[in-house]
């Protein structure tokens, strides 16, 4: 019956749907093909694998602080060319190349805001930024905010995202980990809690202080988080390194991590720490309190 069958004539070019290419992305761990908004609306994690994709650093801000609640300090800075910097092309270039994709004036963004309705500090690297390295601006946008959470007694959260040291800047670069480390230690002796949630990737200069300070070290699940990379590891050492080596679920099995967190749970799993850690009710319970009063 003829009339049943469809003739099999190839796909014109003509015929194909005009799809942007920006409308789908493939998840790199199951292959599956995800709808790009429900991907974001899923905080960039698979929702077939649960795999974590690499979050913008302005949607850590929405995905951690209240709706309204941020406030952005030291916009202006900008990093400096003290060595005359040149590879491929100026470091100076770089740098105005970076804020033109960005719209940053360097790979962090730091402020204050509510965690639940919870006064907290935040830093967050862009690794959109140059690799999200960290040169003197990086370094002095995370001392300051350090600061202005003692001052105000107030936890600071960090998110990492990171290369690791800027090596356009030398010494300057390195210089960083020294004084972010100091600040840091004025607020462990203040009793003022700091968070450290590393995310992929968190390596080199960054790894090598501020980001594995942490009261509470958390991270995103199957984020690479280390100083050297496993190449130059294995180079070194003339062996093979075991199977996952220098990932978040590794170095919580060698004692290096508190724990790892699904980005979809951190802000209340933070919340829920920055509560003990202050000696705050649980949400609850202050309802509750209301309530009494109110009766």
């Amino acid at each position: 019956m003829a009339w049943f069958r469809k003739p099999k004539t190839p796909l014109q070019a003509a015929d194909k749907r005009d799809i942007p290419a920006d409308v789908w992305d493939k998840c790199p761990s199951c292959s599956k093909i995800l709808y790009r908004q429900k991907l974001q609306e899923n905080w960039n994690v698979c929702p077939e694998c649960a795999f974590h994709l690499r979050l913008p650093a302005p949607d850590y801000i929405k995905l951690l602080l209240d709706s309204g609640s941020f406030l952005e300090r030291n916009v202006d800075l900008r990093s400096g060319d003290p060595l005359g910097f040149v590879d491929q092309k100026p470091y100076i270039d770089r740098l105005r190349d970076a804020e033109r994709k960005t719209g940053r004036g360097d790979a962090v963004i730091t402020g204050e805001g509510k965690l639940e309705t919870i006064p907290v500090s935040l830093a967050v690297m862009d690794f959109a930024f140059i690799g999200g390295s960290m040169g003197s601006v990086v370094g002095e946008k995370i001392a300051r905010i350090g600061l202005r959470a003692l001052d105000a007694r107030t936890p600071l959260i960090i998110i990492s995202a990171s290369g690791g040291a800027r090596m356009m800047e030398g010494i300057f670069s390195l210089m960083q980990m020294a004084k972010t480390s100091a600040v840091l230690a004025q607020l462990h002796e203040a009793g003022l809690p700091y968070i450290s949630v590393l995310t992929d990737p968190t390596t080199g200069g960054v790894t090598a202080s501020y980001s594995m300070l942490g009261d509470v070290n958390l991270a995103e699940p199957g984020s690479l988080i280390g100083f050297a990379g496993p190449r130059v590891i294995e180079q070194t050492i003339k062996q093979t390194l075991p199977e996952g080596f220098q990932r978040a679920e590794f170095l919580l099995e060698h004692g290096m991590l508190d724990r790892i967190v699904d980005r979809r749970e951190m802000k209340a799993g933070i919340a829920r720490l920055l509560r003990h850690m202050l000696g705050l009710p649980e949400p609850e319970v202050v309802s509750a309190e209301i309530e009494a009063a109110a009766g």
